[in-house]
């Protein structure tokens, strides 16, 4: 059976103010990346946190095909004497993979390869700026090899070029492991470069999703966002939104 989260008619409150209101998710299936965008306040960040369990939530969650969920928080690993590859290392041993010191010595080395950490090994969590602490954040999780990986924000602290490493990391991730991937994202440029389906939360509630063509529009945006904006398609194929309000 493949790899598949449901999330069906999840309802959450803070008190007595509603934040979720029968949020339906598309599957989420595992070699896909699913990207949720949406105005701020939205309910994006706690959605990812019911779905994690961290909430209890109205409706249902659940995964077909076995894999664990593995939830990464938009803040970064806290400062501390490890260094960065003991960090990777704990994470791998604590997610339970098998295997000798050799293998998983071999296979931090690689995971922090492909993130291009490999040159902070050495080199201290409390030495490292928010950025870099937020990538190996993500080492730990892809080290992990999680069925459902859940990331609120994974570019937020990141600099345009370990953006674009980040999202690619992910996406292999997503692809090769397989993995299915579920991510809050703020930009809706990076939103098209990254997912293969965009869902749009709007006062709590799912306003719409699709493909990003599908869903990121002038409209939409003039509803959802409230700015006048454009849609463009480079040469590439990539979508580019531009907002054309003065500031």
């Amino acid at each position: 059976m493949d790899l598949t989260l449901r999330v069906e008619r999840l309802g959450f409150e803070y008190g007595r103010t509603p934040v979720l209101r029968e949020v339906t998710l598309p599957e989420v299936r595992a070699a896909e990346v699913t990207a949720v965008i949406g105005p701020n306040g939205s309910g994006k960040s706690t959605l990812l946190r019911c779905v994690a369990g961290f909430h209890r939530a109205r409706g249902r969650v659940r995964v077909s095909g076995g894999g664990e969920i593995l939830y990464l928080p938009q803040d970064p690993p806290p400062p501390s004497s490890l260094t960065v590859f003991e960090a990777v290392l704990v994470a791998r041993r604590v997610g339970g993979s098998g295997g000798g010191r050799r293998e998983h010595e071999a296979r931090v080395a690689e995971t922090l390869a492909a993130l291009d950490l490999d040159g902070l090994a050495g080199r201290r969590l409390a030495e490292l700026s928010g950025g870099q602490r937020q990538m190996v954040g993500l080492a730990q999780a892809m080290i992990r090899r999680p069925g459902v990986l859940l990331l609120d924000e994974p570019t937020s602290n990141l600099d345009l070029r370990n953006q674009f490493r980040v999202l690619r990391s992910v996406r292999d991730l997503a692809r090769n492991q397989p993995a299915a991937v579920l991510a809050v994202v703020h930009d809706l440029s990076l939103a098209a470069r990254i997912a293969d389906r965009i869902v749009v939360l709007h006062n709590g509630t799912v306003h719409s999703h699709g493909s990003p063509a599908e869903v990121l529009t002038t409209a939409m945006l003039s509803e959802v966002y409230q700015v006048d904006g454009t849609v463009q398609r480079a040469g590439n194929g990539v979508l580019t939104v531009a907002i054309a309000d003065r500031i």
